[in-house]
């Protein structure tokens, strides 16, 4: 599966959220998909967009522990 798409899915995103939150176009995501082509930058801004959700995931839980064992 495309990698956009499998990432849209993943995170219940259409394709002009998922290029609102790293800079590209629903028409250029769209277009990578139906062409069954993807750049290297659109791959590395998607990959570092999941890098900055699971990073703010780890903030949370550390901010919830830090608050129990206070």
């Amino acid at each position: 599966m495309h990698l956009v798409k499998k990432v849209s899915k993943e995170l219940g995103l259409t394709y002009k959220e998922l290029g609102e939150k790293i800079g590209y176009s629903e028409s250029n995501l769209r277009q990578s998909v139906s062409s069954n082509k993807l750049s290297l930058q659109l791959k590395k801004a998607i990959e570092l967009y999941l890098e900055t959700i699971n990073l703010k995931k780890r903030v949370d839980e550390a901010e919830d522990f830090e608050l129990r064992v206070r």
